[in-house]
């Protein structure tokens, strides 16, 4: 199975558009939204393109191929629009023998850190600098940001392709080149 992992779109049509280009390149199976999908939020200035209206219309039409959670830009006013749920503060998910957990990380992240068992993984947006620790008890790894990326990253995502019990994770920018990599497993 392929994952396509993205953070922190806040409301760019420009980028959200970029994104599913290069979700569409990359053929794959889910994407896994790491939240703040609609707006900036008081830090952060507009990013190219903000138009939330055209990016519900986007997302919404792959919908049955998302899952998301909440990042602290998210109200519950985005999921009467959005149609795929968009609340949940965390998620779950099998990588091989060890659990993904996964967070916006405005709350759950390498400073405070969730319920989680030795060889984890914690996966969280949020800070918007693409990132890969590992802390010996469990992996940190974090995609970066699709629309405003800082520390002078790059506008990207992750993937992750699982085969047996390895999985790959790969950092790229918008147009599919490679950034980082890490192996798990």
């Amino acid at each position: 199975m392929k994952w396509m992992i993205a953070s922190d779109i806040h409301g760019s049509e420009y980028y959200c558009r970029k994104l599913l280009e290069a979700y569409a390149a990359e053929g794959a199976d889910r994407m896994l939204l790491l939240g703040d999908v609609l707006y900036h939020g008081p830090r952060n200035d507009l990013p190219e393109g903000y138009a939330p209206k055209t990016v519900i219309a986007m997302l919404n039409e792959i919908k049955d191929q998302i899952l998301c959670v909440r990042g602290n830009c998210e109200a519950e006013v985005d999921q009467m629009v959005l149609e795929f749920p968009v609340l949940a503060d965390y998620a779950l998910v099998p990588v091989g023998n060890v659990l993904m957990y996964v967070t916006h990380g405005h709350i759950y992240n390498e400073k405070n850190l969730p319920p989680m068992k030795g060889g984890d993984i914690l996966l969280n947006g949020h800070t918007h600098v693409p990132k890969c620790v590992d802390h010996g008890d469990y992996v940190y790894i974090n995609p970066g940001s699709v629309a405003i990326p800082k520390e002078n990253s790059w506008h990207g995502y992750m993937t992750l392709e699982m085969a047996a019990e390895k999985a790959t994770f790969l950092w790229k920018d918008l147009d599919g080149a490679v950034k980082m990599e890490w192996n798990a497993g």
